[in-house]
């Protein structure tokens, strides 16, 4: 056993035990109120619903991938969302731990400190915005707050509407939505994920009609946006600097009609496996940079 590993498994066995030490009434209370984060889509839900978790995961990386929402920098962080340092949560005496799928490989160790609720976003095939908005309904059950719940559900029907009006002009284009992590490859987001379904409820086409895999096909070659030349293409998040480098003089992604016609919009971060707060981020930043650069309907 390697000198992290041995870490990790005395972290977990010191939160364990630290975690049945606390009185039960300590670890769980009718309405929680002292709420910890491990999964990001959940952390989205918890501040839409006006509550500032005591502690959440990877922090400093949160802020620069999903931007929205901001957080208060009391909020403490608690490290790698796939290694979270169990001895600090149970310090904090949460009342209750939000996690989803992606980590119920912690959640018995998790529910030694607290109670934890796991909410599915995202399955393969499945469009995830509705699964967001189930969420936002039961966090909001479970905190005691439905009222709240309902009119951040409100004004997120509302959002999507405005955008539909405001993006009816770029109805009759299909687009691609895309990360690129090199000058020669991409990601494409199919009806699967937060992007490409929020894009359908805009009333707008996804230029990629390809089964994908949890969200997301990748890597792609960078040939394969030729595939429907009539497309716009989509670059959500920052490029890596040096294949931003790379593409500006490369031959491929030069020739692509989408790049000739001047049909390729940037928008800013956004958590791809984001909950209702990065579906919204999304239709705004798409609607404000389709509507303000011109050549792309």
């Amino acid at each position: 056993m390697d000198e992290t590993a041995r870490l990790l498994r005395r972290r977990r066995v010191l939160a364990m035990l630290a975690g049945l030490a606390l009185p039960s009434g300590a670890r769980a209370e009718a309405v929680p109120r002292r709420i910890a984060a491990i999964d990001w889509a959940m952390l989205e839900t918890l501040v839409a619903l006006g509550v500032e978790p005591v502690a959440a995961a990877e922090l400093q990386l949160f802020r620069v991938d999903a931007v929205e929402p901001a957080l208060s920098p009391t909020v403490v962080d608690l490290g790698l969302r796939g290694s979270p340092n169990f001895e600090l949560l149970t310090l904090l005496r949460p009342d209750l731990i939000l996690i989803s799928p992606y980590y119920t490989r912690h959640q018995a160790i998790l529910e030694t400190i607290a109670p934890t609720l796991s909410l599915t976003f995202y399955l393969r095939g499945e469009p995830p915005f509705a699964k967001a908005q189930a969420a936002v309904t039961e966090l909001g059950r479970r905190l005691d707050l439905a009222p709240r719940a309902a009119a951040v559900l409100a004004a997120a029907d509302q959002a999507l509407a405005r955008g539909r009006d405001r993006l009816s002009a770029f109805a009759g284009r299909p687009t691609y939505i895309i990360n690129i992590g090199d000058a020669r490859h991409f990601r494409a987001f199919g009806r699967d994920s937060m992007f490409g379904d929020v894009l359908e409820r805009l009333g707008l086409p996804n230029a990629w009609t390809r089964p994908t895999r949890f969200s997301f096909a990748a890597p792609v070659p960078i040939e394969a946006l030729a595939e429907t030349p009539e497309a716009r293409i989509v670059i959500v998040s920052d490029i890596p600097v040096e294949a931003r480098t790379s593409l500006a003089g490369s031959v491929l992604w030069n020739a692509l009609p989408a790049v000739r016609q001047n049909r390729v919009l940037r928008i800013g971060n956004i958590n791809p496996f984001g909950g209702v707060t990065a579906g919204l981020r999304f239709a705004k930043l798409l609607a404000d940079g389709l509507t303000e650069q011109g050549g792309l309907t």
